[in-house]
């Protein structure tokens, strides 16, 4: 899928507007028994972002399953590169309703094919046992960074210069910068929350972070060697994509996604992310592996 989300939602000043038709995206239309219907924005990249096509198709899943059942995990190949001019079919076969856990698998085709799968795992909510990791120390608070079309001001790098349905703030220096300073930084770490208010549907909320965790990840790859999408020749694009969601949590209130990369081999790069809380609560955690061809 295309590795930029910076046009798909371009609207003037941003904020709320640009949110509220996120929002509209991810309302997908249901068509037949199990058989959902999205569409793309009509400011759209080449290729369909991976975060939307995600995003739609959990939506899909969690339309089958009963609200007070949250989803838990979800695993995602890209099939084939999304066409935004076209909408998307999302088929959902419902693999299991069991006594606390409900698995769902849903297909997205586009011209009679396959462009994406997923699989959602649910879970009724229940206590147990308890630890996670705590949030990296002496990181500054999110409203005293500058906002993403600050840092890019006086840099060549395109799409990110446009407002978007996420308001994303770095707090290391952003990879086309270290590729100009030769700094090789080991992980990235971005402030994120949804630009606006969202409303009080927590399957929304976890949809909307699904969107956003395709933002920035694969950055943690190509900040180790120097190269930047918009500066350098690269051909990208997300080949898998898994998430454990693991505590409850708002994406219009401020997360950190921490991520770095393990290894880069095969013109493949893996990437993993971790998001906090504002309050240092670990919420959720990705894996992500991606075709990087620098040319």
């Amino acid at each position: 899928m295309a590795r930029t989300a910076a046009t798909e939602l371009e609207i003037p000043g941003g904020g709320q507007p640009v949110l509220d038709r996120l929002i509209a995206l991810l309302d997908l239309e249901k068509i037949e028994e199990n058989i959902f219907r999205g569409v793309s924005p009509a400011h759209s990249p080449v290729r369909v972002f991976g975060g939307q096509v995600a995003g739609q198709a959990l939506v899909a899943a969690g339309r089958t399953v009963p609200e007070e059942r949250r989803v838990h995990s979800l695993h995602a190949y890209f099939i084939r590169g999304g066409d935004p001019s076209v909408p998307i079919v999302y088929e959902v076969d419902r693999i299991r309703d069991g006594r606390s856990f409900t698995t769902r698998r849903v297909v997205a085709i586009q011209h009679g094919k396959a462009i994406f799968s997923l699989s959602a795992s649910f879970q009724t909510e229940e206590p147990g046992i308890e630890h996670a990791e705590v949030m990296p120390e002496g990181v500054p608070a999110p409203e005293t960074l500058p906002t993403l079309m600050e840092r890019a001001e006086g840099y060549a790098i395109g799409a990110h210069a446009r407002p978007r349905p996420i308001d994303l703030r770095y707090v290391n220096e952003p990879p086309w910068v270290t590729r100009e300073t030769g700094e090789r930084p080991a992980r990235n770490q971005v402030w994120m929350r949804a630009d606006g208010k969202l409303p009080d549907q927590q399957l929304l909320h976890v949809c909307v972070l699904t969107y956003a965790s395709d933002m920035t990840l694969l950055d943690s790859v190509l900040a180790r060697h120097g190269v930047y999408w918009d500066t350098d020749k690269v051909l990208g694009a997300s080949l898998d994509h898994a998430l454990w969601f693991h505590r409850p949590f708002r994406a219009d209130e401020w997360f950190l996604y921490d991520s770095a990369s393990p290894t880069a081999s095969g013109a493949r790069g893996l990437a993993t992310g971790r998001f906090f809380a504002e309050d240092g609560t670990l919420i959720a955690t990705v894996v992500q592996e991606g075709l990087l061809r620098v040319l």
